[in-house]
């Protein structure tokens, strides 16, 4: 299997809700972009929390818009090896390092964790004594969760922290 690097954070020293995923899937590590399937609904939910059109945002203003509303995004996984997109193929993972979190971002005050896998290391970022949320996957593999009922719980935890 071929060792795959994940993409850097997206943060600002005023970051107060940092969402975490498991690691991004092919098409995002092809266009070098968080959450780039077309079918992901990450940043249908951000807009729709927002009130913005972010689908029709280039990705750099995306990520102005995210860096502006106090979100931060990265990923739980740094490196990892795997075949396809599926959080289930994730082999020989590498933690990325949480540690500086608090230091790059002081104004952090919780994260969510986009799925069942980041979850699964909420321990780390209750470690550095910070409230964690699971929050439903975005991913086209969670089509057991409807667009509203996701969009309803991701609005609940932005709302809990002043981002929506």
């Amino acid at each position: 299997m071929t060792r795959l690097v994940g993409l850097p954070p997206v943060m600002a020293p005023d970051t107060r809700l940092l969402v975490l995923g498991s690691f991004p899937g092919v098409a995002s590590l092809r266009a070098q972009r968080y959450y780039g399937h077309p079918q992901n609904q990450f940043w249908k939910i951000l807009g729709a929390l927002w009130s913005v059109d972010l689908m029709a945002l280039s990705y750099e203003q995306r990520l102005d818009a995210v860096r502006a509303h106090g979100l931060g995004i990265w990923d739980v996984y740094g490196a990892c090896e795997r075949e396809g997109s599926l959080d289930t193929a994730i082999r020989h993972a590498e933690l990325n390092d949480f540690a500086w979190l608090q230091q790059q971002c002081p104004r952090l005050r919780a994260v969510a964790h986009n799925g069942g896998e980041s979850f699964r290391h909420a321990k780390h970022m209750r470690a550095l004594g910070l409230p964690v949320h699971q929050l439903p996957s975005t991913s086209p593999a969670n089509a057991s969760w409807s667009f509203e009922r996701k969009l309803a719980a991701w609005g609940e935890v932005f709302r809990l922290h002043g981002l929506a």
